[in-house]
Parts: C-alpha cells; structure tokens; sequence
C-alpha cells in the first residue's frame, strides 16, 4: 500500500509540476490563458482560495503549489525564449501551435461551465463575451493597428494583464499585448532576462492579483454557470482573432497543420490525465 501510494504521490508530483509549465505558459502565449488551463488542471479553485483565505487554505494545499510554483516559472522564462526563437523562425507555424493547445482545451472548459447547468442566461453570457472580445480585438489589432510605445508603465500594464490572465480564466494577454504592439519587446526582454523589464512587470502583475481575487470568487460563487459560459465564450473569440491568414510556401501550411495537431494532442491528454487522477482518488 505504501509503494502504491508513493507512485501515486510522484505521478501527481510531476503532474502538478507539467500542469505548472503549461500554467505559467499560458501566461505569454498567444491566445491561451493560464486560468483557463489552471480551470481545466482542477488547480484554480485552489489558487482562488489560498489567494482569498490563506490562512486556511496554505496549510491544506501547500503540497501542491511546490511543483506547480516551480512549474509556473520555468514555463513562463522557459516559453519565452522558446517562443522568441520560434517566432524568429515562423510566426505562423507557432501560432498555430497555440490555437491546436488552446482548442485541446475547449472539450473539458465546455464540461466545466455546466458543471451547475446551463440556462438562457449561460448562453447569452457566451455570446456577449465573445462578440464583445472579438470586435474589440479585431478592431485594435486588424482595423486601426493600434501601437503603443513600451516604457515602464506600459511594462506594467502588461504585468496587470498576466495577473488578470490567472485570476480571470480566459482572459487572453498576451492577445492584447499583440494588439497594442507589446508583446515582441516584452517577449524579447523576458527571453534576455532583462531585470528593469521583469522587475516593471511585477506591481501590475500582484496589485491585479490581490485586487481582483476576492471579486472574481464572489462572481463564481454567486453565478457560476453565467461566469463559465462568458469564459467559454472570450476563449473561442481570442482563437478566432489570432488564425493566421498569410502563409509564405507549402512547406509553412503542412507544418502549421503539424503543430496544430500536436498542440491539441498535448492539450487533450493533459485534460484526460488530469480526469483519470481524479476519478482514481489521487490527491
């Protein structure tokens, strides 16, 4: 029983570990965000709770966050420069690579937004987020090409916008950070470890944290279905927006199409794991 339970401890070990990688990527890649992956891992509800009561709530998960803190940033100074060399290479290819983990995802986020049900007020809430986050992004990023220069402030801003991608699932900021001509400096800064730039990221990224906490587990708690349903529906507009529409050969369509699918396979078996651990009882 001991051996069995000691495999059991290091499978969700590493679990945690790779849910965290995947968490702290989310955080800068395109069109993905890290709560919803965190929703999807069943790690957010958690986070939600040692961020609001953590006196109560360290004691009992403070096994977890280990391997998931630890993930989270290797996934996310990883990713960074991983993706500023994949993006040098093909931004395309990369892109698609994103869109195939964010759509291996849409299976278990749709699973978790009727968890309590699903009414007229559900689908309403799905529809208004996305024609909302659609036109808005498509607007700023594809109609007036909306740029901003990056200085301290806007380094902060950008850290707001991470702090928002983990506290409300599906907020998609590195999607904005695109729009507005950010993400290239602040993904080439964080690749270089550049320390005036990490460190302008940090009061955005905890004042959103600590400011928007409380307020987003009182939504979900008092409107669970409606919450869930306009995150369901903000993740398939931040996809749409982002679907490369020019391609320079072939060679770049097969490859996209490549990434795509194993992006998706990743996203799928990671939300597969995560279900069988659960249904197992291995906490």
């Amino acid at each position: 029983m001991r051996g069995n339970g000691n495999h059991n401890l290091g499978v969700r070990w590493l679990r945690d570990l790779l849910c965290g990688v995947l968490i702290g990527a989310g955080a800068i890649l395109p069109g993905v965000s890290g709560g919803v992956l965190a929703v999807v891992f069943d790690i957010y509800r958690p986070f939600m709770e040692v961020l609001t009561h953590p006196r109560t709530a360290i004691p009992k998960y403070w096994r977890w966050f280990l391997p998931i803190g630890l993930g989270g940033v290797l996934g996310f100074l990883g990713f960074a420069k991983g993706i500023a060399a994949a993006i040098d290479i093909s931004s395309t290819v990369t892109t698609w690579l994103f869109i195939g983990l964010i759509v291996g995802t849409i299976p278990s986020l749709y699973r978790e937004a009727g968890k309590e049900g699903r009414s007229i007020g559900s689908w309403v809430s799905m529809a208004v987020c996305a024609a909302a986050i659609f036109f808005s992004l498509f607007y700023v990023g594809k109609v007036i090409c909306f740029t901003v220069e990056p200085s301290f402030w806007w380094y902060n801003f950008c850290g707001a916008l991470w702090g928002m991608s983990l506290v409300i699932p599906g907020m998609t900021s590195s999607s904005v950070m695109m729009a507005l001509g950010l993400y290239q400096p602040m993904l080439e800064g964080l690749a270089h470890l550049d320390i005036p730039v990490l460190a302008s990221t940090v009061p955005g990224l905890v004042l959103s944290v600590l400011l928007l906490a409380r307020l987003v587990t009182w939504f979900f708690r008092r409107h669970y279905s409606i919450a869930f349903h306009g995150i369901f529906g903000i993740v398939l507009a931040s996809t749409l927006v982002i679907i490369p529409t020019r391609y320079v050969a072939a060679w770049e369509i097969a490859l996209s199409a490549v990434c795509c699918i194993g992006g998706f396979l990743l996203a799928f078996f990671m939300a597969r794991l995560d279900r069988r651990i659960q249904e197992n009882g291995m906490t």
